[in-house]
């Protein structure tokens, strides 16, 4: 029987990497892309080692020129695409008091975290809803915002403006995808051990061990990477719009 595919942005590592890894446990056959090369041929192998076939190209997800041609590239590489994974992301150019905030970093953020991942949805998503678009699988789009989309960070302002951004935009396209039969589902990690927090490693050490989180412990990519599987294929099938927080109980309110 043919696989089913899903599209990852960011895949090249951290929680592209995971998530790649768990859909193709999970059955899927999987296509990334990122900005460098570095970390392709692990991912690779270890979506091969776990039964996908895996290819990649490289995409600025901020260039829509650059996203319509990878698009392209991604739907007939396998003959399309059940399932995307907008994961493509960037923290602020630097963490510091919101009225330092620069032009460059703001545009940054909100072209990246929420721009571009709104228009590589609108891309797949034509293609899903057309005559003759593949089922091989379960069919789902799916938006990676952060805890950051509930909690609200001044030192990070513009980095969590982007993130409570592209989760509206998640509950936007579930709206329009529920007709489709194609579910949309917004993941809010917490603090994962992934590149983007290792300057900030001791910091959050200490804030663990505190208890900052109900869960004492730093989250990995494969916790946010087997909630993605599951929600892909279908483990809560009378869903779509929702917020599903792999944080360790970070977005709880508590006395």
């Amino acid at each position: 029987m043919t696989r089913p595919v899903a599209l990852v942005t960011g895949a090249r590592r951290g929680i592209g990497r995971a998530s790649c890894v768990a859909l193709a446990a999970a059955g899927y056959d999987v296509l990334g892309c990122d900005l460098g090369e570095d970390g392709f041929a692990e991912t690779g192998a270890a979506v091969e080692a776990a039964g996908g076939r895996f290819a990649w190209q490289l995409c600025d997800v901020s260039d829509l020129d650059a996203v319509e041609a990878m698009v392209d590239w991604a739907w007939t590489h396998w003959g399309g695409v059940e399932a995307l994974v907008n994961n493509a992301g960037v923290g602020a150019l630097q963490r510091g008091d919101l009225l330092e905030v620069t032009p460059e970093s703001w545009d940054r953020c909100l072209d990246i975290n929420t721009r571009a991942p709104f228009f590589v949805s609108q891309n797949v998503a034509r293609r899903m809803v057309a005559e003759g678009a593949p089922m091989r699988g379960n069919r789902a789009l799916v938006f990676i915002s952060s805890a950051n989309a509930a909690m609200a960070s001044a030192d990070r302002t513009e980095y969590s403006a982007s993130k409570i951004a592209v989760s509206m935009v998640a509950r936007c396209f579930a709206i329009r995808m529920a007709e489709e039969g194609v579910p949309v589902y917004d993941i809010r990690p917490g603090v994962i051990r992934t590149d983007m927090t290792a300057a900030v490693t001791a910091k959050y050490d200490k804030r663990i061990a505190e208890g900052l989180s109900p869960i004492r412990r730093w989250g990995e990519p494969e916790d946010v990477g087997r909630a993605i599987a599951a929600l892909v294929t279908g483990a809560i099938p009378f869903s779509t719009g929702d917020a599903f927080h792999i944080d360790g109980g970070l977005h709880m309110h508590r006395l």
